[in-house]
């Protein structure tokens, strides 16, 4: 599948009643579904050893979607044998007292993947310019001063404070790219009721998660301003057809792979002197 269809390029005004939430798929049986999915898994566990061994660069996935529209399952399902050594998960909820007291980026950075590893951040730092843009009375909550939080300039200066701090990371190693899931309402509702249905799936229901699809227009604007605001070269966004989960984590699945590939990793070279001490180790080691 050509992901690149998916891909927001920088500069582009995004319309979401134009994007589609379902596209037919890549597999042809749920078997076949399975057969790929291991096979991205696989080249995605090759490619996570090369990052850890080459030490230069790391990887960062956002995952942002509205509820229900698939997330959790994706990172399980697209970092399966991925070694958990080089793969951290990091899931953002609502900030800290602590949290409050600083810059809006700042526990994203806290959780930011070393060098040769992939961070995954199911929600992020983009909750800052999505529920809070949808919910502004959560603006009082964080201590600005009131001229700063009452500025009608506001979201647009969050969004160049993102593309700052996702250019920073780029100029120094960690590569960003970010999916929106992109559910429909119809699927969510769907989706809502199989929480309620059945009783394993009943924690992860909430009584205000029918509440917030009382807003779905005002948050479907906000993600609109966001991604068109936000999607850069060095940091794109992806909008992931999300109302097949199988299809919708294939196509992660391959974008991974394909970021990872466009980094020209190599397990690291060693020296002369180097290459003398492993064959005198394997002298001792044979006697």
């Amino acid at each position: 599948m050509d992901v690149e269809q998916f891909r927001v390029a920088e500069g582009t005004q995004v319309d979401l009643s134009h994007k589609p939430t379902r596209v037919a798929p890549a597999y042809r049986d749920e078997d076949h579904a399975r057969q790929l999915l291991e096979e991205q898994v696989e080249r995605t566990s090759e490619m996570q050893d090369l990052l850890y061994a080459s030490n230069t660069w790391s990887l960062l996935v956002i995952f942002q979607a509205m509820d229900a529209a698939g997330k959790d399952g994706a990172i399980k399902h697209v970092m399966t044998g991925v070694n958990p050594v080089g793969c951290q998960v990091t899931s953002f909820k609502q900030p800290s007292a602590e949290e409050l007291d600083h810059d809006f980026l700042w526990r994203a950075a806290r959780a930011l993947p070393e060098r040769g590893r992939i961070g995954l951040f199911n929600r992020s730092y983009y909750e800052e310019v999505l529920v809070v843009r949808v919910h502004p009375e959560l603006l009082q909550r964080q201590g600005l001063p009131p001229e700063l939080a009452e500025s009608k300039r506001i979201w647009l200066q969050r969004y160049q404070s993102i593309l700052d701090f996702e250019a920073h990371l780029q100029r120094n190693g960690t590569r960003v790219i970010k999916f929106y899931l992109h559910v429909s309402k119809e699927e969510q509702r769907l989706r809502f009721l199989e929480r309620i249905d059945h009783p394993e799936k009943n924690w992860k229901f909430q009584l205000g998660d029918v509440a917030e699809r009382q807003h779905w227009d005002d948050y479907r604007e906000a993600y609109e301003h966001c991604l068109s605001a936000t999607s850069s070269t060095q940091a794109p966004w992806y909008v992931v057809p999300a109302d097949d989960k199988k299809n919708a984590r294939l196509i992660m699945s391959q974008v991974i792979n394909q970021t990872l590939a466009g980094l020209h990793l190599s397990y690291p070279q060693l020296d002369k002197a180097r290459r003398e001490e492993l064959q005198s180790s394997r002298k001792l080691l044979e006697r």
